[in-house]
Formats: C-alpha cells, structure tokens, sequence
C-alpha cells in the first residue's frame, strides 16, 4: 500500500481542497513529485462522499477507492442500523466492496471474514481496518471459488450482490446479479443458519417472494423517506409466515411491521376527504400494503387507486404525514401562490400544475391534485 497516504503534507493538501472545484485541480500538475494529481483528486472526491454517507471514515491516512466503488457502498446510516440486530460467533461478508456494512454488522461477532475479489479494494479494506483498529480475515478470492472450496459454517453470511452486467447497466432480477442468488441460495443455507442479502431498492417484492426460499423476513429500509435497500433474511428451516418490515431512518415515524399475507385479507373503507389527509412514507408505498394501512390504522381511503387517507379526529404514530387539510375549487387559487405540490392519481404532474396557474415551488402549505370516487378534487393545508 502507498506509504503517501500518511504523508502529513498530503493529507494537508487533500483538506484544504475539499471545496474546491475538481474539473479545475486536475487541470493542475501535483505539488508532489511522487504523486499523480488524479490520484489526490480521487482521495479529495472519497472524503467528499465520505462526509455524507460514511463519516467514520473521516480520519487522516485512510484510503478511498475509485468512485464506482464509493458509489456501491451501503451509508453508515443503513449500515448501523442492521448491526443492531445481528449477533453471533462467526460472521462472513461474501462481497465486502469497501467493507462499509461488514464494519458495522460484525461488530457483535468474534471472528469476521471478508471475501472480495478485487484484489485492489481488498488491500485498501485491509489498509483502512488496521487504521481503525479492527481484525478481519481478507481472502481475495471469486464468491463462488471460495463457497467451492470452503469447509466452514458461519452464524451469518452476508452479501450484497453486484447490480450492474458486463456492459455496467444496472440490473435488478436475482439471476442477473454477480454472484447469481438462485444458484448458491441452496449453498448458502448449507453453511449457516442465517443469510442476509442485500437488494435494489427497486426489487419487486412478489418476485422475491416468489423465487428465494426460506425468507423469515424482509426490511424495506429509507433514510429520510428515500428507500435505499431492501434487505431480505433467509433462515434454515424457516417455514413460517414472512414478516416484512418498514423502517424510516432519520424521522420521527415509528417502524411499521407486517405479516406479507396480511394485504390479501385487508378491506378499505372509502370516504370522501375529511379534516385530516394521510400521506404514506415511500417504505409503505413500496410494500404496497395500500387496504392494510386503511384497516389497521382505521383510516378511510378516498379512491382504490388513490393512496390517500382521511379521518375526522387526528390518528398519531402513522407512517407519513399527517396534513389538516381542506377540499377547495380550483378558481380559488391564487397566481404566484406558494405551494408543496403533490399529484396522486391525477392526469397532471406537478410540474404542469405548477404552469397552469402559475404556482411557486415551496413554502409551509400544501397543495394536492388527486381523486376521490366521486371524482377529481384539490385539497389545500389549512
């Protein structure tokens, strides 16, 4: 590994850039002789994501990797959040990348194992965790080779599968992911009683169900209301009904937990808009849980196809908001009034909306276009 990157100078350098532009540093030679610019450029852009999605990382002498790879990484908000549920003895991450979730999920286990295959980010992995004072065994070496070769049985295995094919397009079915899940499940099960995998946001969760065996549960997790992963938890012998849960990091809603089969027995109740009007959280939208949310918070729905709520006297601990709000004609707005615009169920996008009468983005009030059964409204905030 670069013995630059505890350079005291360099490390002065990279900080005092963070902010400056990167088109124009490259166009720059290194002040360093032994350095290359792109390869400071690179650090400057690692310490930039860093300072969003894995702030841990924010220490003097650690390496980034290429952009790709920062990219790929779980944030270290969504990673915390699934180290407080795992425990064990034996822990093994079999597609580590940059080693963000396999920080963070190990953290209740004795022995940790990551495997990766790119032998580049593995070394700046292991690089980094010395830094950080935390053991591992690396093994740079193909998933598939290793799980052919490997005698071991772990507590958990984790993985995180590549999403994108040969050509770098984003990919999303189980079988086109690097490794391909429906050939190792089976595997993977063989070695530990618990297996935890990482998906696209954008996973369809009927097909999921239909295709992985033995599925205990599935998290739907966000982070400020933009869903970021769903993580889906195979167990050994599991044969029970799969609880799915909806997690709404850095907000105040409360986890909303479910059985899958709930949703195919919930019936709504519909309602012209009442005092209240219930947005769901992008988690619930995702489950599609549309008639469950109805039942279970007695909520009325104002259209099958509109996933609006309404109620009289204010239901707390929903999963979304929660807006007061008014039915009014459209000839009483306003032009140049400000508005959070929302479209639900309705033939205009905000964006046109925004143009028909000549609305301002923003501001404390809403403005939502939708459809009840009897037809299309405009609901204002009062």
């Amino acid at each position: 590994m670069h013995s630059w990157h505890s350079n005291k100078e360099i490390q002065k350098y990279i900080n005092a850039n963070l902010n400056t532009d990167l088109h124009s540093l490259l166009l720059k030679k290194s002040p360093f002789p032994d350095v290359s610019i792109q390869e400071i450029v690179q650090q400057i852009k690692g310490k930039q994501v860093a300072q969003k999605k894995f702030p841990f990382l924010l220490k003097d002498g650690i390496i980034f990797p290429p952009q790709l790879n920062l990219e790929q990484s779980s944030s270290e908000k969504t990673a915390l959040y699934k180290s407080e549920i795992l425990k064990g003895k034996k822990f093994i991450d079999l597609t580590s990348g940059f080693g963000i979730d396999a920080y963070y999920l190990s953290t209740n286990f004795e022995n940790i194992t990551l495997v990766e295959q790119n032998s580049d980010l593995l070394e700046i992995v292991e690089y980094n965790w010395n830094i950080l004072g935390k053991k591992a065994k690396f093994i740079n070496q193909k998933l598939e080779d290793f799980l052919e070769q490997n005698k071991e049985n772990f507590d958990v295995i984790y993985l995180d599968p590549a999403r994108r094919d040969q050509n770098k397009n984003k990919v999303f079915l189980l079988e086109d992911l690097s490794p391909n899940i429906l050939e190792i499940q089976d595997q993977l099960l063989s070695i530990s009683e618990d297996v935890i995998i990482k998906l696209s946001p954008l996973i369809d969760l009927k097909y999921l169900i239909s295709v992985l065996k033995n599925i205990s549960k599935i998290e739907i997790i966000a982070v400020r209301n933009d869903v970021k992963e769903i993580v889906v938890f195979l167990s050994k012998n599991y044969s029970g009904e799969i609880i799915c849960k909806c997690v709404n990091l850095e907000s105040d809603e409360k986890e909303f937990c479910f059985k899958i089969n709930e949703e195919k027995n919930a019936a709504a109740e519909y309602s012209e808009p009442e005092k209240f009007i219930y947005i769901p959280n992008n988690t619930i939208l995702k489950a599609g849980i549309f008639n469950l949310i109805s039942e279970r918070f007695k909520l009325k729905k104002l259209h099958p196809n509109t996933h609006l709520y309404t109620s009289e006297i204010k239901i707390e601990d929903f999963p979304g908001r929660i807006l007061e709000m008014e039915v009014i004609d459209s000839k009483q707005i306003k032009k140049k009034e400000q508005f959070n615009l929302i479209s639900k169920n309705y033939p205009l996008k905000p964006e046109e909306i925004k143009k028909k009468y000549q609305l301002k983005d923003g501001g404390d009030q809403y403005l939502i276009f939708t459809q009840s059964k009897k037809g299309k409204i405009i609901l204002k905030s009062v």
